[in-house]
């Protein structure tokens, strides 16, 4: 594993307290840690400041994974120096000054109190929680509010906005094509897709027949700053989710430039072939490892295709691999940005498919039968990561086959991973992998049997239950899920143009069979302690 020495060589994080007059208090969040956000553009470093918040409501809102935690207040504290160092005055609160209030409002609020600014001003935050919050706050002070756009992203609200309007439903492929030709990347001078093709995904679903060789990803030093964090954690959320004992995340805009690097170089040739490829204690394989840097705003996105691209043209990696990589960004992190904003607020509610089970006990302790969600949720807690298959084909489908309420597993989704901020993990969970919003993320719900999973790793080698078989007491609890799941929701989507094949299999199931699969799939619900979910349709 390859490290870097540490680029910040203090003992302990420096008190940062502003001193004199404030004219405008930039606030900067966690998930802002960009020195050229609009909320610092035009700063003056003599008359304005910035308030940096370290809140323990923020890791409690919902359990917060002690590694996300740790990334975040770690990534903070070296941000703040770094903004100290570029001249600007910080006023910073840590997680353990004694006069915390540990929310976000009333640290604003003390702040404004204490500092006395003639106006806050604020890059959009990434969550509506947090902007409603940071309203309610400037509010109370009676100060004047300036909540700017965030830059980091590619597509403003108000070019998605015009693409939506143009289309009936919005869907992803016809997004990244038109990204792909406003932006100009892989396209030819006349407008045609690089290589003739505009995607390559089925290029891009290949598994392994053997254990990989994969190059260990760039893990940075840890360093005091860091450690201290580490401490702080561990004696103050003991509690939360997760170990430290692993934790191996760039902290600094230095570090995640070098496992961009490290990522061209080393994994993003063989990426694309193996992207949707899992395998048991293989927790990231050729995938790039750069969405917590991204979320954070340590890393540019721009960047990241700038490189990718390059090593296209220099024919360092293959098309299929780099369009990928590019789709996932330019593509698939727009589209969800832009429909979490232009969705609203009451988003985080719908639960179309009318689904209120209970979240299973193994997602929090990994203690399950089902080698698959053992894997999966076992490297979630030692690493707080795991790669969009696991995410929407393991965890995510079995919570929707299962009936687990939308909400339950969008949360667990933003406490466990290291690189979730709401706007990427709402949009991903309850529309992609849930299918709770209707249809607005995905035209059909992303379901499979165990047969799939089988199919994609080696989990069911090893797991006593078989992926072939949707009854009896050795059925795999995916496969069984799989078939109730369509067969409760059949009237919902016979109509499903991209469901009508696997709509008449079940049609084709003679009745008893059908009640077999639902009575079976009942207990097996009570015996993870979830309640089922309503009657056949």
């Amino acid at each position: 594993m390859r490290t870097e020495h540490a680029t910040v060589r203090s003992q302990r994080f420096p008190t940062l307290r502003v001193r004199g007059a404030v004219r405008n208090l930039a606030i900067v969040l966690g998930d802002q840690l960009d020195p050229h956000a609009a909320a610092l553009t035009g700063l003056d470093a003599s008359t304005d400041a910035v308030l940096m918040m370290e809140v323990a409501g923020e890791s409690t809102h919902v359990p917060s994974h002690k590694q996300r935690t740790t990334l975040f207040l770690a990534a903070m504290r070296h941000f703040a120096i770094e903004l100290q160092r570029r001249g600007f005055r910080v006023q910073y609160v840590p997680l353990d000054d004694p006069a915390n209030t540990h929310s976000l409002r009333g640290e604003i609020r003390r702040a404004a109190k204490t500092l006395k600014p003639a106006a806050l001003r604020c890059t959009r935050p990434g969550e509506w929680r947090v902007q409603r919050a940071v309203d309610a706050a400037a509010a109370a002070t009676g100060l004047p509010l300036h909540t700017l756009p965030d830059r980091h992203f590619l597509v403003s609200d108000m070019e998605f906005a015009g693409w939506m309007a143009e289309r009936k439903q919005p869907v992803m492929e016809h997004f990244y094509r038109w990204q792909r030709r406003r932006l100009g990347i892989l396209v030819e001078p006349n407008g045609a897709p690089a290589g003739g093709q505009w995607n390559y995904d089925r290029q891009n679903r290949g598994s392994f027949r053997r254990a990989p060789q994969v190059p260990q990803p760039y893990a940075p030093r840890t360093d005091a700053i860091t450690h201290e964090v580490l401490a702080l954690v561990e004696r103050r959320f003991a509690r939360n989710p997760g170990h430290l004992a692993r934790f191996r995340w760039p902290v600094t805009r230095v570090q995640a430039r070098q496992a961009l690097d490290d990522f061209i170089r080393n994994r993003l040739p063989h990426f694309g072939t193996y992207q949707d490829a899992m395998w048991s204690g293989q927790p990231f394989l050729y995938h790039s490892l750069l969405s917590p840097a991204l979320n954070l705003k340590l890393l540019d996105p721009r960047a990241c295709i700038a490189a990718a691209c390059a090593a296209y043209e220099s024919a360092a990696a293959p098309l299929n691999c780099v369009e990928g990589f590019v789709r996932q960004i330019i593509g698939w992190r727009e589209f969800i940005h832009g429909i979490y904003w232009h969705a609203g607020p009451g988003y985080e509610a719908r639960n179309e498919l009318d689904q209120h089970g209970s979240l299973p006990e193994f997602y929090w302790t990994g203690q399950t039968d089902m080698v698959c969600l053992r894997e999966c949720i076992g490297q979630v807690l030692q690493y707080g990561y795991g790669h969009h298959i696991q995410r929407l084909m393991v965890t995510g489908n079995f919570a929707l086959l299962a009936g687990v309420a939308p909400r339950q597993i969008s949360d667990w989704y933003l406490g466990m991973y290291v690189d979730a901020v709401d706007w990427v993990t709402l949009p991903n969970t309850l529309g992609m992998a849930m299918h709770a919003d209707g249809g607005v993320v995905g035209t059909k719900p992303y379901v499979a049997s165990g047969r799939y999973i089988a199919r994609m790793s080696n989990y069911c080698a090893t797991c006593r239950f078989d992926p072939a078989q949707r009854t009896g007491s050795a059925a795999c609890p995916f496969t069984m899920f799989y078939w109730d799941f369509l067969i409760r929701n059949r009237r919902r989507f016979r109509g499903n143009r991209r469901m009508r094949m696997i709509m008449r299999h079940v049609d084709r199931l003679a009745d008893d069979e059908r009640g077999t699969v639902i009575a079976q799939a009942r207990e097996r619900r009570r015996e993870f302690g979830i309640q089922c979910p309503a009657a056949p349709s």
